[in-house]
């Protein structure tokens, strides 16, 4: 297999021009559109899986509904992007959990001018305790797809596995948009903390060699 290590700027495209790259293994934070085939995990070489979820197949496992049940308490809201003090508060707070390669801005995932429209519409989720901001999600759409971007949680409410549940909320809403496909970024052909995203039921996985997506059995 050759190796790709590809990126382009571009501050807008049209929707399907947008469902073209993320079924040929693009994503993008802002304007910034990449794609790369390997990568460095435990100071070894792997190789980078893209993955999608078939929304028509899609069913939620028993782990998956239980935290749905757990969050069904608080408030959801899905939105044009607004980046206000509360979001940064709540992005400095998200970002002490990384490790490695930290985050520093919410800019580094989203562009800083014209949020809502770069590359092309995006929406936010925001999931509320009460008054309280514990929670917000940032997707894409496309034509016949959305693609999940980034999110963060307070991680006061580690228990409630908000990453997860707004993941859940995206969905909901591609299906309700009468979508095909949900694309939530990448994972590796080994184990790592990327993981969590192959446990979706309807999983798809692109294989750079055909240039085709094939289903992962969950």
């Amino acid at each position: 297999m050759n190796i790709i290590v590809e990126d382009f700027t571009k501050s807008w495209v049209t929707p399907s021009e947008y469902d073209y790259l993320l079924a040929h293994g693009w994503r993008h934070f802002g304007d910034n559109f990449f794609r790369y085939n390997i990568n460095m995990h435990d100071n070894a070489i792997c190789n980078v899986i893209p993955l999608r979820v078939k929304l028509q197949d899609f069913i939620y496992s028993k782990s998956q509904k239980k935290i749905q049940k757990k969050c069904s308490e608080f408030t959801i809201s899905i939105d044009n992007v607004c980046i206000d003090n509360v979001t940064h508060s709540l992005f400095e707070k998200h970002k002490k959990k990384f490790i490695d390669n930290t985050p520093s801005s919410i800019y580094d995932f989203l562009s800083s001018k014209n949020v809502s429209n770069v590359p092309t519409q995006i929406k936010e989720v925001r999931v509320f305790d009460s008054e309280t901001l514990i929670a917000i999600s940032y997707f894409a759409i496309g034509e016949n797809s959305i693609s999940s971007i980034y999110g963060m949680f307070d991680t006061d409410y580690n228990r409630y596995s908000l990453g997860l549940f707004t993941m859940f909320i995206e969905i909901e809403f591609a299906k309700t948009q009468d979508l095909l496909y949900y694309y939530h970024g990448y994972c590796y052909d080994v184990s790592s903390f990327y993981d969590y995203k192959k446990k979706f039921r309807a999983v798809q996985s692109y294989q750079w060699d055909t240039k085709k997506w094939s289903n992962i059995i969950k």
